[in-house]
């Protein structure tokens, strides 16, 4: 069995070892057994370790059957003597952000008796589900009290309690554990079953900021951030944040005013042109010469609304089928055809054969899309007829 130095100590990077068995796998990658590893297999919703055996880069970590595989690029000679190196940064920004989950848990357990019953440790983010529903204001609480934890720099503890010991003590877990249970307690948060590699006191969580929340399955679904982790993501939106800022000539502690004036300035712009568009649409209907045929016409300056007005506009008029196109031949075409005289569900697969597209709609007008070139639409608008 090979012995989990990251156990007793969760801050250990390089390390001495001897490799125990190397067998190829079929990716061709070579899986390694050392006698003691700091390496963290995944579990408890955290990733497992990369890092480096004697050079030999290690790209996965797992356990199976009780032993710790480390999977290698190259092959390592059995008995051999290895240093270790891991992967330090991630691991400390793991160990900040899962630490930082079990304080926010815990303060939620506490506060409002829900249970944490999803946990996902992504690149950028943690998503926690909870099992009851949290208002704003509940979870601004628990941010503040939660970075107030951190600010009081309180002692993590791992430990393996005796089974006596353990039957006395109320800790969270989501499986119903017996044997060989690992707990973590933060005094005054938390005290949860975890296999995982922690922070040694909330000090060095550094802060906790949730980012977002959501109703989920009845529940509260937070996105989290911790550490430097946190400090990635406000360079981000702090980024965004002056490049907004600039862009609308604005303080950026009115940034969101700034962008409420220039939409509704934008909604407002929207209805002049729905406006105009629609007025052009009623002038374009009345200058057309209604044929014997059908109608086809190619606008890419009106809105849909007004295209819709102009096909039922000249569709009064019209014995034949009444259609406009908008788009170009290069992406493609949308069309609206109408008519007065026939029920166009009828004629709906066989236009959009001969259009080379697809859509439908009611009896009186049907719409949709058309790859066809201009000049091959004309053509089959033309030559179509009504029976």
């Amino acid at each position: 069995m090979t012995e989990k130095l990251y156990y007793t100590d969760s801050h250990l990077f390089s390390f001495n070892a001897t490799v125990l068995k190397c067998e190829k796998s079929s990716e061709d990658k070579y899986l390694t057994v050392l006698d003691r590893t700091a390496f963290f297999p995944e579990g408890g919703g955290q990733r497992a370790d990369t890092g480096y055996i004697s050079g030999v880069r290690v790209s996965h970590v797992f356990e199976r059957d009780g032993e710790i595989y480390h999977k290698c690029e190259t092959y390592l000679k059995h008995g051999s003597g290895v240093d270790c190196l891991i992967d330090s940064e991630q691991r400390l920004r793991r160990m900040q952000n899962h630490s930082g989950e079990h304080v926010v848990s815990g303060l939620i357990y506490r506060n409002f008796g829900f249970s944490n019953v999803g946990f996902h440790m992504g690149d950028s983010c943690m998503t926690i589900d909870f099992s009851g529903e949290l208002s704003d204001a509940d979870i601004e609480m628990i941010e503040t009290t939660a970075n107030e934890k951190i600010r009081e720099n309180i002692p993590v503890r791992a430990w393996f309690p005796s089974k006596k010991e353990l039957e006395s003590i109320n800790y969270r877990s989501k499986l119903d554990l017996t044997e060989n249970v690992r707990l973590v307690s933060i005094e005054g948060c938390d005290i949860c079953a975890c296999c995982a590699p922690h922070v040694s006191s909330t000090g060095e969580i550094g802060m906790i900021k949730i980012l977002s929340s959501m109703r989920h399955r009845g529940g509260t679904r937070l996105e989290v951030v911790c550490g430097m982790d946190a400090l990635d993501n406000y360079r981000i939106r702090q980024g965004s944040a002056e490049r907004i800022s600039a862009l609308l000539s604005a303080k950026q502690d009115e940034i969101a005013k700034a962008v409420e004036r220039v939409l509704d300035n934008a909604a407002a712009q929207k209805e002049k042109i729905a406006a105009l568009s629609m007025e052009n649409a009623l002038l374009k209907a009345d200058a057309v010469d209604i044929p014997d045929g059908n109608i086809c016409l190619f606008e890419n300056l009106l809105d849909d609304i007004a295209i819709r007005e102009l096909v039922n506009k000249l569709s009064e008029r019209s014995k034949g089928i009444v259609c406009v196109f908008s788009g170009d031949d290069q992406t493609g075409y949308r069309y609206i055809i109408g008519s007065r005289y026939a029920d166009l569900r009828k004629y709906a697969n066989m236009i959009n054969f001969g259009l080379e597209g697809k859509g439908g709609g009611s009896a009186s007008m049907i719409q949709g899309r058309s790859s066809s070139g201009s000049q091959k639409i004309k053509d089959f608008i033309y030559a179509f007829k009504l029976n």
